[in-house]
Protein backbone atom coordinates (compact mmCIF):
# COMPACT_ATOMS: atom_id res chain seq x y z
CA UNK A 1 0.00 0.00 0.00
CA UNK A 2 1.48 3.36 -1.09
CA UNK A 3 0.36 6.54 0.67
CA UNK A 4 2.36 8.99 -1.47
CA UNK A 5 1.78 10.45 -4.92
CA UNK A 6 4.12 9.34 -7.65
CA UNK A 7 6.14 12.22 -9.19
CA UNK A 8 3.66 12.33 -12.08
CA UNK A 9 0.67 12.37 -9.71
CA UNK A 10 2.28 15.08 -7.58
CA UNK A 11 2.77 17.22 -10.68
CA UNK A 12 -0.86 16.71 -11.67
CA UNK A 13 -2.01 17.64 -8.14
CA UNK A 14 0.04 20.85 -8.26
CA UNK A 15 -1.52 21.79 -11.62
CA UNK A 16 -5.01 21.12 -10.26
CA UNK A 17 -4.34 23.30 -7.22
CA UNK A 18 -3.07 26.12 -9.41
CA UNK A 19 -6.24 26.07 -11.51
CA UNK A 20 -8.49 25.97 -8.46
CA UNK A 21 -6.62 28.78 -6.73
CA UNK A 22 -7.14 30.93 -9.82
CA UNK A 23 -10.80 30.07 -10.39
CA UNK A 24 -12.43 29.15 -7.06
CA UNK A 25 -12.63 30.25 -3.43
CA UNK A 26 -11.17 28.01 -0.69
CA UNK A 27 -13.55 26.69 1.94
CA UNK A 28 -13.38 28.43 5.30
CA UNK A 29 -12.27 26.33 8.31
CA UNK A 30 -15.14 24.03 9.25
CA UNK A 31 -17.15 24.88 6.12
CA UNK A 32 -18.56 21.97 4.14
CA UNK A 33 -18.91 21.78 0.35
CA UNK A 34 -22.24 22.58 -1.27
CA UNK A 35 -24.56 19.58 -1.16
CA UNK A 36 -27.32 19.28 -3.71
CA UNK A 37 -29.21 16.91 -1.45
CA UNK A 38 -30.08 19.79 0.88
CA UNK A 39 -30.92 22.40 -1.77
CA UNK A 40 -33.35 22.49 -4.66
CA UNK A 41 -32.39 25.80 -6.22
CA UNK A 42 -32.48 26.47 -10.00
CA UNK A 43 -29.77 29.10 -9.57
CA UNK A 44 -27.54 26.48 -7.98
CA UNK A 45 -28.06 24.24 -11.02
CA UNK A 46 -27.13 27.12 -13.33
CA UNK A 47 -23.94 27.85 -11.41
CA UNK A 48 -23.06 24.16 -11.48
CA UNK A 49 -23.39 24.20 -15.28
CA UNK A 50 -21.22 27.29 -15.55
CA UNK A 51 -18.53 25.71 -13.37
CA UNK A 52 -18.64 22.51 -15.44
CA UNK A 53 -18.20 24.52 -18.66
CA UNK A 54 -15.24 26.35 -17.10
CA UNK A 55 -13.60 23.04 -16.21
CA UNK A 56 -14.24 21.64 -19.69
CA UNK A 57 -12.81 24.69 -21.43
CA UNK A 58 -9.66 24.42 -19.33
CA UNK A 59 -9.17 20.67 -19.53
CA UNK A 60 -10.34 19.73 -16.02
CA UNK A 61 -13.60 17.97 -16.86
CA UNK A 62 -14.00 14.31 -17.93
CA UNK A 63 -10.36 13.59 -17.14
CA UNK A 64 -10.64 9.85 -17.74
CA UNK A 65 -12.65 10.03 -20.96
CA UNK A 66 -10.74 8.98 -24.08
CA UNK A 67 -9.27 11.90 -26.01
CA UNK A 68 -11.48 11.19 -29.01
CA UNK A 69 -14.50 12.02 -26.83
CA UNK A 70 -13.06 15.24 -25.44
CA UNK A 71 -11.32 13.87 -22.35
CA UNK A 72 -7.65 13.67 -21.44
CA UNK A 73 -7.32 9.91 -21.37
CA UNK A 74 -6.02 9.92 -17.79
CA UNK A 75 -6.27 7.15 -15.21
CA UNK A 76 -8.90 6.91 -12.48
CA UNK A 77 -6.36 8.00 -9.85
CA UNK A 78 -6.20 11.41 -11.55
CA UNK A 79 -9.94 11.77 -11.07
CA UNK A 80 -9.51 10.86 -7.39
CA UNK A 81 -6.79 13.49 -6.99
CA UNK A 82 -8.92 16.13 -8.70
CA UNK A 83 -11.90 15.37 -6.46
CA UNK A 84 -9.68 15.61 -3.38
CA UNK A 85 -8.42 19.03 -4.41
CA UNK A 86 -11.76 20.39 -5.66
CA UNK A 87 -13.30 19.33 -2.34
CA UNK A 88 -11.19 22.01 -0.63
CA UNK A 89 -12.94 24.79 -2.55
CA UNK A 90 -16.35 26.45 -2.54
CA UNK A 91 -17.73 25.12 -5.82
CA UNK A 92 -21.28 24.26 -6.91
CA UNK A 93 -22.45 20.69 -6.28
CA UNK A 94 -21.76 18.09 -8.92
CA UNK A 95 -25.08 17.40 -10.66
CA UNK A 96 -23.31 15.64 -13.55
CA UNK A 97 -22.02 12.51 -11.83
CA UNK A 98 -24.74 10.23 -13.18
CA UNK A 99 -24.38 11.47 -16.73
CA UNK A 100 -20.60 11.71 -16.88
CA UNK A 101 -19.69 8.73 -14.72
CA UNK A 102 -22.43 6.21 -15.56
CA UNK A 103 -24.30 7.05 -18.74
CA UNK A 104 -21.49 8.47 -20.84
CA UNK A 105 -19.42 5.26 -20.51
CA UNK A 106 -22.55 3.35 -21.54
CA UNK A 107 -22.93 5.42 -24.69
CA UNK A 108 -19.20 5.08 -25.43
CA UNK A 109 -19.46 1.29 -25.14
CA UNK A 110 -22.84 0.59 -26.74
CA UNK A 111 -23.95 3.75 -28.54
CA UNK A 112 -23.82 4.58 -32.23
CA UNK A 113 -21.37 7.09 -33.68
CA UNK A 114 -24.29 9.48 -34.15
CA UNK A 115 -25.28 9.18 -30.48
CA UNK A 116 -21.71 9.77 -29.32
CA UNK A 117 -21.34 12.84 -31.51
CA UNK A 118 -24.71 14.29 -30.52
CA UNK A 119 -24.62 13.84 -26.74
CA UNK A 120 -21.14 13.35 -25.29
CA UNK A 121 -19.75 16.85 -25.88
CA UNK A 122 -22.88 18.48 -24.44
CA UNK A 123 -22.66 16.11 -21.45
CA UNK A 124 -19.03 17.02 -20.85
CA UNK A 125 -19.71 20.77 -20.88
CA UNK A 126 -22.72 20.47 -18.62
CA UNK A 127 -25.14 21.71 -21.27
CA UNK A 128 -27.42 18.73 -20.64
CA UNK A 129 -27.99 17.00 -17.31
CA UNK A 130 -28.93 13.31 -17.39
CA UNK A 131 -30.75 11.00 -15.01
CA UNK A 132 -30.96 7.23 -14.63
CA UNK A 133 -34.44 5.66 -14.92
CA UNK A 134 -33.96 2.13 -13.64
CA UNK A 135 -35.79 1.34 -10.37
CA UNK A 136 -39.53 0.66 -10.23
CA UNK A 137 -41.89 0.12 -7.28
CA UNK A 138 -41.55 -3.66 -7.75
CA UNK A 139 -38.06 -3.73 -9.26
CA UNK A 140 -35.31 -2.27 -7.14
CA UNK A 141 -32.51 -4.62 -6.18
CA UNK A 142 -33.90 -7.17 -8.68
CA UNK A 143 -33.77 -4.80 -11.64
CA UNK A 144 -34.50 -7.52 -14.21
CA UNK A 145 -38.03 -7.87 -12.85
CA UNK A 146 -38.99 -4.40 -14.16
CA UNK A 147 -42.34 -4.02 -15.94
CA UNK A 148 -42.18 -0.75 -17.86
CA UNK A 149 -43.29 -1.60 -21.41
CA UNK A 150 -41.71 -0.60 -24.71
CA UNK A 151 -43.73 -1.47 -27.81
CA UNK A 152 -42.31 -0.86 -31.27
CA UNK A 153 -44.50 1.05 -33.73
CA UNK A 154 -42.69 1.43 -37.03
CA UNK A 155 -39.68 3.71 -36.52
CA UNK A 156 -40.87 4.68 -33.04
CA UNK A 157 -41.31 3.08 -29.64
CA UNK A 158 -44.19 3.68 -27.24
CA UNK A 159 -43.25 3.66 -23.55
CA UNK A 160 -45.68 3.06 -20.69
CA UNK A 161 -44.93 2.52 -17.02
CA UNK A 162 -43.41 4.03 -13.90
CA UNK A 163 -39.92 4.62 -12.56
CA UNK A 164 -39.07 5.68 -9.02
CA UNK A 165 -36.20 7.09 -6.92
CA UNK A 166 -34.90 8.92 -9.99
CA UNK A 167 -32.27 11.36 -8.74
CA UNK A 168 -32.39 14.75 -10.45
CA UNK A 169 -35.29 13.90 -12.75
CA UNK A 170 -36.87 17.33 -12.20
CA UNK A 171 -33.81 19.22 -13.51
CA UNK A 172 -32.55 16.68 -16.09
CA UNK A 173 -32.85 17.19 -19.84
CA UNK A 174 -32.40 13.54 -20.79
CA UNK A 175 -32.58 10.16 -19.13
CA UNK A 176 -31.53 6.57 -19.73
CA UNK A 177 -34.33 4.03 -19.28
CA UNK A 178 -34.47 0.23 -19.24
CA UNK A 179 -37.76 -1.26 -20.47
CA UNK A 180 -39.52 -4.59 -20.96
CA UNK A 181 -39.72 -5.08 -24.74
CA UNK A 182 -40.48 -8.83 -24.80
CA UNK A 183 -42.41 -10.57 -21.97
CA UNK A 184 -42.25 -13.94 -23.75
CA UNK A 185 -38.63 -14.67 -22.87
CA UNK A 186 -36.83 -14.99 -19.49
CA UNK A 187 -36.67 -11.71 -17.65
CA UNK A 188 -33.02 -10.83 -18.37
CA UNK A 189 -33.45 -11.49 -22.09
CA UNK A 190 -36.50 -9.29 -22.73
CA UNK A 191 -35.06 -5.86 -21.88
CA UNK A 192 -34.18 -2.95 -24.19
CA UNK A 193 -32.31 0.23 -23.24
CA UNK A 194 -33.23 3.71 -24.47
CA UNK A 195 -32.40 7.35 -24.13
CA UNK A 196 -35.44 9.52 -23.43
CA UNK A 197 -36.26 13.22 -23.61
CA UNK A 198 -37.48 14.20 -20.14
CA UNK A 199 -39.54 17.02 -21.72
CA UNK A 200 -41.38 14.72 -24.14
CA UNK A 201 -45.20 14.61 -24.08
CA UNK A 202 -46.45 11.95 -21.69
CA UNK A 203 -43.51 12.20 -19.26
CA UNK A 204 -44.77 13.25 -15.82
CA UNK A 205 -42.27 13.96 -13.04
CA UNK A 206 -43.49 13.98 -9.45
CA UNK A 207 -40.78 15.00 -6.94
CA UNK A 208 -40.80 12.90 -3.77
CA UNK A 209 -40.64 14.90 -0.54
CA UNK A 210 -37.87 13.45 1.62
CA UNK A 211 -37.63 13.47 5.38
CA UNK A 212 -34.93 16.15 5.07
CA UNK A 213 -37.54 18.49 3.56
CA UNK A 214 -35.99 18.43 0.08
CA UNK A 215 -36.93 16.56 -3.09
CA UNK A 216 -33.71 15.28 -4.62
CA UNK A 217 -35.40 12.40 -6.42
CA UNK A 218 -38.74 11.76 -8.09
CA UNK A 219 -41.14 9.20 -9.42
CA UNK A 220 -41.58 9.42 -13.19
CA UNK A 221 -44.65 8.24 -15.12
CA UNK A 222 -44.63 7.41 -18.84
CA UNK A 223 -47.98 7.48 -20.63
CA UNK A 224 -47.80 6.64 -24.37
CA UNK A 225 -44.43 8.39 -24.64
CA UNK A 226 -43.19 8.15 -28.22
CA UNK A 227 -39.47 8.11 -28.91
CA UNK A 228 -37.62 7.46 -32.18
CA UNK A 229 -35.76 4.20 -32.70
CA UNK A 230 -32.58 6.32 -32.91
CA UNK A 231 -32.88 6.70 -29.10
CA UNK A 232 -32.35 2.95 -28.65
CA UNK A 233 -28.96 2.01 -27.21
CA UNK A 234 -27.66 -1.30 -28.60
CA UNK A 235 -29.80 -4.10 -29.99
CA UNK A 236 -33.37 -4.96 -29.08
CA UNK A 237 -33.26 -7.40 -26.15
CA UNK A 238 -29.71 -6.43 -25.18
CA UNK A 239 -30.86 -4.07 -22.44
CA UNK A 240 -29.56 -6.16 -19.53
CA UNK A 241 -26.02 -6.16 -20.88
CA UNK A 242 -26.17 -2.40 -21.45
CA UNK A 243 -27.65 -1.82 -17.98
CA UNK A 244 -24.80 -3.81 -16.42
CA UNK A 245 -22.34 -1.42 -18.07
CA UNK A 246 -24.15 1.47 -16.38
CA UNK A 247 -24.29 -0.28 -13.01
CA UNK A 248 -20.61 -1.24 -13.09
CA UNK A 249 -19.83 2.47 -13.06
CA UNK A 250 -22.45 3.40 -10.45
CA UNK A 251 -20.69 2.95 -7.10
CA UNK A 252 -17.77 5.12 -8.18
CA UNK A 253 -20.01 8.15 -8.65
CA UNK A 254 -22.93 7.68 -6.26
CA UNK A 255 -22.58 9.95 -3.28
CA UNK A 256 -25.58 8.65 -1.39
CA UNK A 257 -28.52 10.46 0.12
CA UNK A 258 -27.15 12.73 2.76
CA UNK A 259 -24.04 14.34 4.17
CA UNK A 260 -21.24 12.38 5.80
CA UNK A 261 -19.92 13.50 9.16
CA UNK A 262 -16.49 12.70 10.57
CA UNK A 263 -15.35 11.76 14.03
CA UNK A 264 -13.47 15.08 14.04
CA UNK A 265 -16.79 16.89 13.61
CA UNK A 266 -18.08 15.18 16.74
CA UNK A 267 -14.97 16.17 18.68
CA UNK A 268 -15.53 19.83 17.82
CA UNK A 269 -19.22 19.55 18.72
CA UNK A 270 -18.47 17.80 22.04
CA UNK A 271 -15.99 20.55 22.91
CA UNK A 272 -18.74 23.15 22.48
CA UNK A 273 -21.77 21.41 24.04
CA UNK A 274 -22.43 22.10 27.72
CA UNK A 275 -23.94 19.36 29.90
CA UNK A 276 -24.93 19.28 33.56
CA UNK A 277 -21.43 18.13 34.47
CA UNK A 278 -19.43 20.32 32.07
CA UNK A 279 -18.33 19.98 28.46
CA UNK A 280 -19.58 16.86 26.67
CA UNK A 281 -16.01 16.01 25.70
CA UNK A 282 -15.16 15.58 29.39
CA UNK A 283 -17.59 12.66 29.68
CA UNK A 284 -15.74 9.32 29.45
CA UNK A 285 -18.68 7.65 27.69
CA UNK A 286 -18.76 10.31 24.98
CA UNK A 287 -15.00 10.07 24.47
CA UNK A 288 -15.25 6.27 24.23
CA UNK A 289 -17.92 6.41 21.53
CA UNK A 290 -16.05 9.04 19.52
CA UNK A 291 -12.83 7.00 19.81
CA UNK A 292 -14.68 3.95 18.49
CA UNK A 293 -15.95 5.96 15.51
CA UNK A 294 -12.47 7.33 14.89
CA UNK A 295 -10.91 3.85 14.83
CA UNK A 296 -13.56 2.45 12.49
CA UNK A 297 -13.31 5.49 10.20
CA UNK A 298 -9.56 5.06 9.95
CA UNK A 299 -10.04 1.41 9.14
CA UNK A 300 -12.23 2.52 6.25
CA UNK A 301 -9.70 5.13 5.20
CA UNK A 302 -6.92 2.58 4.91
CA UNK A 303 -9.21 0.13 3.17
CA UNK A 304 -9.95 2.88 0.65
CA UNK A 305 -6.22 3.44 0.24
CA UNK A 306 -6.02 -0.09 -1.16
CA UNK A 307 -8.38 1.01 -3.91
CA UNK A 308 -6.39 4.19 -4.53
CA UNK A 309 -3.14 2.21 -4.68
CA UNK A 310 -4.65 -0.18 -7.23
CA UNK A 311 -5.86 2.77 -9.32
CA UNK A 312 -2.45 4.45 -9.09
CA UNK A 313 -0.83 1.29 -10.43
CA UNK A 314 -3.35 1.01 -13.24
CA UNK A 315 -4.93 -2.08 -11.68
CA UNK A 316 -8.60 -2.95 -11.23
CA UNK A 317 -9.71 -2.50 -7.60
CA UNK A 318 -10.85 -5.60 -5.74
CA UNK A 319 -13.91 -6.03 -3.52
CA UNK A 320 -12.93 -3.08 -1.33
CA UNK A 321 -15.65 -0.84 -2.77
CA UNK A 322 -18.46 -3.16 -1.63
CA UNK A 323 -16.85 -3.63 1.79
CA UNK A 324 -16.26 0.12 2.10
CA UNK A 325 -19.86 1.07 1.39
CA UNK A 326 -21.30 -1.69 3.58
CA UNK A 327 -19.38 -0.38 6.60
CA UNK A 328 -19.37 3.32 5.75
CA UNK A 329 -23.12 3.91 5.53
CA UNK A 330 -24.03 2.49 8.99
CA UNK A 331 -21.02 4.25 10.50
CA UNK A 332 -22.17 7.60 9.12
CA UNK A 333 -25.61 6.92 10.55
CA UNK A 334 -24.19 6.22 14.02
CA UNK A 335 -21.97 9.31 13.96
CA UNK A 336 -24.91 11.53 12.97
CA UNK A 337 -27.07 9.96 15.68
CA UNK A 338 -24.54 10.82 18.39
CA UNK A 339 -24.24 14.35 17.02
CA UNK A 340 -27.98 14.87 17.40
CA UNK A 341 -27.95 13.22 20.82
CA UNK A 342 -25.19 15.53 22.09
CA UNK A 343 -27.31 18.57 21.26
CA UNK A 344 -30.12 17.49 23.54
CA UNK A 345 -33.42 19.22 22.84
CA UNK A 346 -31.68 21.46 20.31
CA UNK A 347 -31.03 18.34 18.27
CA UNK A 348 -34.64 18.40 17.12
CA UNK A 349 -34.17 21.80 15.46
CA UNK A 350 -33.23 22.42 11.83
CA UNK A 351 -31.57 25.83 11.44
CA UNK A 352 -28.60 27.18 9.50
CA UNK A 353 -26.23 24.91 11.45
CA UNK A 354 -27.99 21.61 11.03
CA UNK A 355 -25.24 19.35 9.64
CA UNK A 356 -25.90 16.63 12.23
CA UNK A 357 -29.66 16.72 11.70
CA UNK A 358 -29.34 16.63 7.92
CA UNK A 359 -26.93 13.70 8.09
CA UNK A 360 -29.10 11.88 10.63
CA UNK A 361 -32.13 12.12 8.35
CA UNK A 362 -30.27 11.64 5.09
CA UNK A 363 -27.75 8.88 5.77
CA UNK A 364 -30.30 6.01 5.77
CA UNK A 365 -30.47 6.63 2.01
CA UNK A 366 -26.79 5.73 1.78
CA UNK A 367 -27.77 2.20 2.72
CA UNK A 368 -30.02 1.97 -0.33
CA UNK A 369 -28.26 3.99 -3.04
CA UNK A 370 -25.88 2.03 -5.30
CA UNK A 371 -26.78 -1.28 -3.64
CA UNK A 372 -28.56 -2.09 -0.40
CA UNK A 373 -26.76 -3.67 2.55
CA UNK A 374 -28.27 -7.02 1.59
CA UNK A 375 -27.08 -6.80 -2.03
CA UNK A 376 -23.56 -5.86 -0.92
CA UNK A 377 -23.47 -8.78 1.50
CA UNK A 378 -24.49 -11.08 -1.35
CA UNK A 379 -21.71 -9.68 -3.54
CA UNK A 380 -19.13 -10.22 -0.82
CA UNK A 381 -20.47 -13.70 -0.01
CA UNK A 382 -20.67 -14.94 -3.59
CA UNK A 383 -17.77 -13.15 -5.30
CA UNK A 384 -15.26 -12.87 -2.45
CA UNK A 385 -16.04 -15.81 -0.17
CA UNK A 386 -17.20 -17.99 -3.10
CA UNK A 387 -20.34 -19.10 -1.25
CA UNK A 388 -23.23 -20.62 -3.24
CA UNK A 389 -25.59 -18.14 -4.88
CA UNK A 390 -29.15 -17.70 -3.75
CA UNK A 391 -31.71 -19.98 -5.47
CA UNK A 392 -33.69 -18.42 -8.33
CA UNK A 393 -37.15 -19.83 -8.88
CA UNK A 394 -37.71 -17.70 -12.00
CA UNK A 395 -34.64 -18.88 -13.91
CA UNK A 396 -35.43 -19.77 -17.52
CA UNK A 397 -39.15 -18.95 -17.21
CA UNK A 398 -40.76 -16.48 -19.64
CA UNK A 399 -41.34 -13.24 -17.76
CA UNK A 400 -45.10 -13.29 -18.41
CA UNK A 401 -45.29 -16.60 -16.53
CA UNK A 402 -43.38 -15.46 -13.43
CA UNK A 403 -45.64 -15.41 -10.39
CA UNK A 404 -46.23 -11.93 -8.99
CA UNK A 405 -48.13 -12.77 -5.81
CA UNK A 406 -49.00 -15.58 -3.41
CA UNK A 407 -50.34 -18.82 -4.89
CA UNK A 408 -54.09 -18.79 -5.45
Amino acid sequence: MDFDDTPEEAEFRAEARAFLEANATPLAPGEVPADLMERDDPDLIKRAQEWQACKKDNGWAVLTWPKEYGGRGLRSIHNVIWNQEEGRYRTPPNVFGIGLGMLAPTIMTHGTDEQKEKYLERMARGDDIWCQLFSEPDAGSDLASLRMKAVQDGDEWILNGQKIWTTGAHYSRYGMVVTRSDPNVPKHAGLTYFMVDMKAPGVEIRPIKQITGTSAFSEVFFTDVRIPDSYRVSAIGNGWRVAITTLMNERSVTGGAGRSLRAEDLIRLAQQVETETGKAIDDAGVRHRIADFYIRANGLKYTNYRTLTALSRGQTPGPESSIFKLVMAPLNQEIASLGVELQGQAGSLMDEAYACQLAYLGTPGLRIAAGTDEILRNIIAERVLQLPGEPRVDKGIPFKDVATGPPS
